[in-house]
């Protein structure tokens, strides 16, 4: 028995828009600041549930499991112009593909360093698969973000299992919490700063589009947008008939508008916006599913999973960071693009005083979203060959 009932629709919804509201206005606050909303929105949803305010599993979380996460990537990928990316942030780009480089190595590392194929009983999937599924599903998340998270859960059928889905998810953006911290800590330390370039980041600014103002017409053309891009990708893989290149569809269609039309594209103004506020919705939900008892019993290995993929994505990003000439700031923010995602890379890099590097920052954060789908999904399918 919880204190709202799963069947009671309204009422789930109302609590997981309140914890995304309460989770953006508690990043304001110093601590927030620092645990970042959507492990704020993640830890909230987790106590309700574990407090019995609100249920583990709904229809309410299926919708949003369902509805929000596939608009959620046209949302986040309609300025992704490709061009623009590649050639306006040469450095930037180079620094994110080495933390993306570290991130596929960690994964391999990890994943083959354990036996993971025990992990997700429910799901009914055979343990090699398993293992398969927990290395793209990390990969995604830490080269793109939760939205590619949540679309390798589908495609790996790792989602089936909520207990373990929720466990991963809360373990992932906690260490990813503490990893940002790390990230905001290494500018500061001068022995590792002298053994790289030196680059002066000044008050230089890029001006987008996106700094127009948001209106309900540009919002309504954007959601428009958004779930045409659904709807047409969902007819392309119904006829191709391979289910699991849904979201790679999606995204592929999304990314050659964007690259060819980037000023028609530039008129959906808050479109990114409003992703996010609906991703912190969707983190409510994923984790509302945290047993916290089945959680501790399958927290361990993934714990150790994740330290040790960012521990070798780091020393990835810094070693060959360092071959490339990059600066401290670039790859610190490259790689904050790539685990935490693009709020919270220009985020970090205006706290730091590296004002040239927050809209790159949200560039190839926006990349990352872009090749997490692909990379993860690839990952998974040629696991087994390797």
């Amino acid at each position: 028995m919880t204190l709202i009932s799963p069947d009671n629709n309204f009422a789930l919804m109302a609590a997981l828009f309140v914890i995304a509201g309460a989770s953006f206005l508690a990043e304001k606050t110093r601590i927030g600041s620092h645990l970042t909303g959507a492990v704020i929105a993640i830890l909230a949803a987790i106590a309700a549930a574990n407090l019995r305010i609100i249920p583990h599993s709904a229809p309410a979380f299926d919708f949003v499991f369902s509805y929000f996460v596939p608009v959620l990537i046209p949302m986040f990928l309609f300025k992704a112009n490709l061009r623009k990316i590649m050639f306006e942030t040469t450095r930037m780009t180079l620094a994110f593909l080495i933390a993306s480089l570290g991130t596929i190595l960690g994964v391999i590392i990890a994943v083959g360093l354990m036996d993971l194929g025990s992990l997700a009983p429910a799901a009914d999937i055979d343990p090699a698969m398993r293992e398969a599924g927990i290395a793209g599903l990390f990969a995604s998340t830490y080269i793109g973000g939760s939205v590619n998270y949540a679309a390798l859960g589908e495609i790996t059928g790792l989602r089936t299992d909520a207990s373990f889905f929720s466990a991963a998810t809360a373990t992932d953006n906690l260490f990813s919490a503490v990893f940002l911290s790390i990230l905001a800590l290494l500018p500061g330390w001068n022995w590792l700063a002298k053994k790289f370039t030196t680059h002066e980041h000044g008050e230089k600014v890029l001006e987008e589009a996106a700094a127009l103002p948001i209106t309900s017409t540009s919002l309504t053309l954007a959601v428009a947008a958004a779930i045409s891009f659904v709807a047409i990708g969902d007819a392309l893989t119904a006829l191709i008939g391979i289910p699991s290149l849904r979201y790679a569809i999606i995204t592929t269609l999304v990314l050659i508008v964007a690259t060819a039309f980037p000023k028609w594209m530039d008129r959906l103004h808050g479109s990114f916006e409003l992703g996010v506020g609906l991703a912190f919705v969707f983190f409510a939900a994923i984790a509302a599913g945290a047993d916290l008892v089945a959680m501790v019993t399958i927290a361990p290995l993934l714990i150790v999973l994740v330290v040790i993929l960012l521990s070798v994505h780091l020393v990835v990003l810094l070693s060959v960071g360092r071959l490339f000439r990059l600066t401290v700031p670039e790859l610190v923010t490259a790689s904050n693009a790539a685990v935490l995602g693009a709020t919270t890379a220009p985020a970090l890099a205006a706290a730091r005083g590296w004002h040239d590097l927050v809209t790159p920052g949200v560039l190839v954060g926006v990349l990352g979203y872009a090749l997490g789908t692909f990379a993860g999904t690839a990952i998974f399918h040629l696991w087994g060959v390797f």
